[in-house]
């Protein structure tokens, strides 16, 4: 279930107004610290870390124990390895609708939203001349190396394949899609987007599909795509339905189907939540 943002909040103030009064004056007879364990997008990583440490110390008892990851390797941890978790924040919010909601989760609150981007840095071949008109002719070029996340474990994956779906369409060249991933090494692909950034700066590729939030918290250079391409722009959702990929679903060997649609990420509260009660107070807070 999608819930409104304002919905959530008027609930967790409610909550923490009790929580206050009943939980923080008994935190002198509990243990020193207790934690909350938040798996998360590997996109979310720097502004996550930014919130703990402004969080923690306003509420030093709290330990908030962040584990970055692909957003569905995050879903996988929680529904197949039975991992401990109180909140997960994935890059895509129809993840935790797919694959957490009704069994794992009850709610799904959107609460960011991003586009593709392309990035490279003043080492990449052809990075004098790559520009968003002709990114797509770089890439099939032999000597060029790029990478993208793997798509069966982080959205920025997949969503990096259905870029490449609508520009064959958009730029008006078919078989563009086909001619790419057949040239593609799949040595360049990593479990999580923001591994990519590694190989960029160290000169070992020359481009890579990332969030635009990422590559400007990496400062990054990237080619911004046209609105019809990138993922971004809500108003373009029925025109991004015709890029799909299939990943692995919910049971072992059963298919997914993603349809390309408006990047917008989504949080929730993991049911069973060890830490319940703090994991709300952070809710409240964040």
């Amino acid at each position: 279930m999608v819930i409104s943002f304002a919905t959530l909040f008027f609930l967790l103030m409610v909550f923490q107004s009790n929580y206050a009064g009943a939980n923080r004056s008994e935190k002198e007879s509990r243990n020193p610290k207790r934690k909350v364990i938040i798996f998360h997008a590997g996109s979310l990583t720097i502004p996550f870390k930014a919130v703990e440490q402004d969080f923690e110390r306003k509420n030093p008892e709290i330990d908030i124990q962040l584990e970055p990851s692909g957003s569905q390797k995050a879903a996988r941890k929680i529904n197949d390895l039975k991992k401990p978790c109180d909140i997960m924040a994935s890059a895509d919010y129809r993840i935790i609708d797919k694959l957490l909601i009704p069994e794992y989760a009850l709610w799904n609150v959107r609460f960011a939203y991003n586009q593709m981007v392309l990035c490279y840095t003043d080492s990449s071949r052809y990075s004098e001349e790559v520009s968003k008109d002709n990114w797509y002719r770089i890439l099939r070029k032999k000597n060029v190396v790029w990478g993208y996340a793997n798509p069966k474990l982080d959205p920025c994956g997949y969503r990096a394949l259905m870029v490449i779906q609508l520009a064959e369409v958009y730029y008006k060249t078919p078989g563009l899609y086909a001619q790419l991933i057949s040239n593609f090494s799949n040595t360049n692909i990593r479990p999580k987007s923001v591994e990519l950034i590694s190989l960029l700066k160290s000169g070992n590729m020359d481009y890579a599909w990332e969030y635009r939030s990422v590559a400007l918290q990496h400062d990054l250079k990237f080619i911004v795509l046209p609105d019809e391409i990138n993922l971004g722009n809500y108003e373009y959702d029925n025109y991004y339905g015709k890029a799909f990929v299939d990943v692995p679903g919910k049971k072992p060997g059963a298919t997914l189907r993603i349809r390309g649609k408006s990047i917008t990420y989504g949080i929730t509260l993991i049911k069973d939540a060890p830490n319940k009660d703090d994991a709300i107070f952070f809710l409240s807070y964040l």
